[in-house]
């Protein structure tokens, strides 16, 4: 649907107190330049003439109930040299410098008429004078140019140009009768002269006709509430940020400043600048060849668009604004409307006058006193014929979009600038693609679907982030801590990357970060997951289920991933064997235990350790330390008997023991598979002779002695001859009941305290009886052994039982 441009007449300028005389002012000669001001309640006008012009030089018109303001000065006495509103909502108010620093502060709506409510000096010390000047936001900044022993003791500068400051005061409402002024902080020391331009957030110091050639290339943008100051020279692509806050003291020399940033004073060309505009998106400068470019608050500079007329000289007044996404610019007669995005001519229109003056945009919420009165943010121009604001209508005949067509096609445009792909954006791609979540957000909550409240809650991480990136943006162009930014900007991307549905380009694009920069998108995880370790090598975590529900969340099944872009889980795993390997196992044994095995895309899946040992490669590929790991904590038994059963092969019978033991009493049936492993390797070699109070330790408590032989007869070698009492020279000794007998007192004892003898062994392998006395050792005779007493002549104390041979 085109739009077309209309010229809406908001008042003919008869509801305004003096309107006659007002008429009479814009009517005026277009060589004596008058310097238009609105007020930001839109109900006050103010226009300061040159001391050259005819009486009066300032003239302060009201809407509606109120008195204008006029003030003329006599020859010989200077006039002031800028006017500002003050955006005091109490009641309107004015302050007016002179070039020789004095400031006047004047107020209406306490009595009849305006009235002077304070008066006071700037440069006290005298000696003094003000070369520029701004008020934005509360403060009072000024530009003056000092004595050579006024600023300080130090010896003065070589060169008159630098013997500016740039000094700013704060200016607030005091009571009723009058207004509170801060003391004056210095800004700036030893610079140029700067010419002030002030917006709603930002001031820039821009150069003046006077500024030297070698630094006249350069402005300056100080940022009150980010506390900084940028020094950008559009011409070489550079900015540099530094923190400045005047309300700590903070203070910077110009000279010192400057030599502290490389590359700013390359030999340049001095600016070629028509007109300077400040605007809420940044400072929109017009050249001499009509070009229009756009200095936004961070330093980076870009091209608005080309004008069909170029401006012929500096007598031709030239006027610039911008109101939804359309830069318009006054040439003469002439109003040219700029797509900002694209620099697309939109519009052309041809006005009755050359004494077209645009006003500053309204205060945000503020509201017209009459219906066609615009509701904020519009563009208005003043002329002698009246006060018009330029809007954009449809054509009558064709049918006007729903406010969610209009929202999808303005999120389109705007994120078209952005894109750094080829491919057109549409509207029905935005509707479909779940990546931008603002705009269907806002559509929502025009359908009656979201209430404001969830909306801004909706939005306030998306607000967060974007803000942050802007920051981030701004700091890599100015080439600040270029590998914290880089850093700081893969893990911002991360988390919000966290917060969306991992699917298609979101997850694309995650693998893409994770290969660039692994080590700040796996300190992203960290944060994310709330990752500690403990003090047995384990990990924690604190996080909410639905993040590990994320995490753990896999491709569904019969589907494989976009563009071979790994699952989080998948890349997480991969992350971890590049940086950390020895972290793998317990972060997927902390996986399992926060989603359990199996658990991804919304279905049951492969089990985790499985995953995890895909990401390692083939099997008889990957690393053999991290394979044993993963598969011993899954917690899977044909996993964990895998595992032991490949510590066996390598003959690590320790560590096969104590995986068996590290098994819980939930896992009776996993440990008796364990034992009954091992033990078929104790019957058949002896390595395990060493490592038998482990064996004992392990054995099932519920096995009796006769299945113990059993299962030790089942695995004993073959032998075809009959067993020799000793083994040959360099063969294995074979498996003793001397080596058994702790297995089989193991058994037999777990068997006796929980029950009666169950086993015809047992009454071998426990006697409760006494047993009898040891006879006393030493050498006997032939004839006493060979008369040995019967077992009836053994005495209790052993004693006069034989003879001992003294001889």
């Amino acid at each position: 649907m085109k739009r077309a441009a209309t010229l809406r007449l908001l008042s003919d300028l008869s509801s305004f107190s003096g309107a006659a005389r007002l008429r009479e002012l814009l009517a005026a000669d277009p060589a004596v330049r008058v310097r238009v001001r609105g007020s930001p309640d839109g109900r006050h006008l103010l226009l300061l003439r040159p001391p050259v012009a005819p009486a009066p030089q300032l003239l302060v018109a009201v809407r509606g109930p109120g008195e204008e303001l006029e003030r003329a000065w006599p020859a010989g006495h200077p006039s002031p040299m800028d006017a500002f509103f003050l955006p005091w909502p109490a009641r309107p108010a004015l302050v007016l410098v002179w070039e020789s620093g004095l400031a006047e502060v004047w107020g209406a709506g306490v009595g009849p008429g305006w009235r002077l409510l304070q008066s006071t000096e700037l440069c006290p010390g005298g000696g003094s004078r003000v070369v520029a000047v701004a008020a934005p936001r509360g403060r009072l900044v000024w530009c003056e140019e000092r004595r050579a022993d006024a600023e300080d003791r130090a010896p003065p500068p070589r060169a008159a140009a630098s013997s500016h400051c740039v000094c700013v005061r704060t200016l607030e409402p005091g009571g009723e009768a009058g207004t509170s002024l801060g003391r004056t902080r210095i800004l700036l020391h030893h610079c140029p002269p700067f010419r002030l331009l002030a917006s709603r957030k930002d001031l820039f110091l821009v150069p003046a006709a006077t500024t030297l050639p070698g630094v006249s290339h350069l402005l300056l943008i100080w940022s009150p509430g980010k506390g900084k100051v940028t020094v950008a020279a559009p011409s070489l692509r550079l900015s540099y940020s530094k923190s400045l806050n005047p309300g700590r003291g903070d203070t910077w020399d110009f000279r010192t400043l400057l030599r502290g940033l490389p590359g700013l004073l390359s030999p340049r060309q001095p600016w070629a600048v028509h007109t300077w505009a400040p605007t809420p998106q940044g400072l929109l400068w017009l050249d001499f060849r009509g070009t229009v470019s756009l200095v936004q608050p961070h330093g980076g500079t870009r091209a608005v668009g080309t004008l069909q007329e170029a401006p012929v000289g500096l007598a031709e007044s030239a006027a610039l604004g911008t109101f939804h996404g359309t830069l318009a610019c006054v040439l003469g007669s002439t109003l040219e409307l700029l797509d900002m995005g694209s620099g697309q001519l939109l519009e052309r229109k041809v006005l009755s006058t050359d004494r077209v003056h645009l006003l500053e945009p309204l205060a945000p919420g503020t509201k017209g006193e009459e219906e066609t009165e615009p509701r904020g943010g519009g563009l208005r121009l003043l002329s002698a014929l009246g006060l018009f604001q330029v809007v954009w209508e449809a054509p009558p005949t064709l049918e006007l979009p729903s406010a969610e067509d209009l929202v999808f096609e303005e999120a389109c445009e705007y994120y078209q600038r952005r894109s750094l792909r080829g491919a057109q954006l549409t509207p029905e791609e935005l509707r479909q693609n779940n990546v931008f979540r603002a705009p269907q957000a806002l559509a929502s909550i025009l359908q009656g679907h979201v209430s404001p409240s969830t909306l801004l809650t909706t939005l306030r991480a998306e607000l967060r982030d974007y803000r942050s990136l802007e920051q981030l943006k701004a700091q890599l162009v100015a080439g600040d801590e270029e590998e914290a930014g880089w850093t700081e900007l893969a893990e911002q991307e991360v988390a919000r990357l966290l917060r969306t549905e991992l699917i298609g380009d979101q997850l694309a694009q995650l693998n893409t970060i994770f290969q660039a920069l692994p080590t700040a998108a796996w300190g992203a995880i960290l944060r994310a997951l709330q990752l500690q370790p403990d003090g047995n090598g384990r990990l924690r975590s604190q996080a909410p289920a639905d993040v590990w529900k994320k995490v753990l969340g896999g491709t569904a099944v019969g589907k494989d991933p976009p563009n071979g872009a790994l699952p989080l889980f998948e890349l997480l795993c991969q992350c971890l064997c590049q940086l950390e390997p020895r972290w793998l196992p317990p972060f997927v044994e902390l996986a399992q235990q926060q989603g359990g095995p199996g658990w991804g895309a919304g279905s049951p899946g492969l089990p985790l350790y499985r995953r995890a040992l895909a990401v390692l490669g083939e099997e008889g590929t990957r690393p053999e330390a991290l394979e044993l790991e993963l598969l011993l904590g899954s917690g899977r038994p044909k996993a964990v008997l895998q595992a032991v059963g490949q510590l066996v092969k390598k003959g690590q019978w320790e560590r096969a023991l104590e995986s068996g033991l590290a098994l819980g009493p939930s896992s009776p049936l996993l440990r008796s598979e364990i034992f009954k492993l091992l033990l078929a390797e104790f019957a058949r070699h002896r390595q395990l002779d060493a490592h038998l109070p482990l064996l004992c330790r392990l054995c099932p408590p519920d096995l009796a002695p006769a299945e113990l032989l059993l299962l030790l007869h089942t695995h004993l070698p073959d032998e075809s001859e009959p067993p020799s009492p000793f083994p040959e020279p360099g063969a294995e000794p074979p498996l003793t009941v001397g080596l058994l007998r702790a297995l089989l007192e193991q058994t037999g004892a777990k068997r006796q305290s929980s029950g009666p003898v169950l086993s015809l062994y047992e009454d071998i392998l426990w006697d409760p009886g006494t047993p009898p006395p040891t006879p006393p050792r030493g050498p006997m005779t032939t004839l006493q052994a060979s008369d040995h007493p019967g077992p009836g002549a053994w005495a209790p104390s052993g004693q006069d039982l034989c003879v001992t041979d003294t001889g």
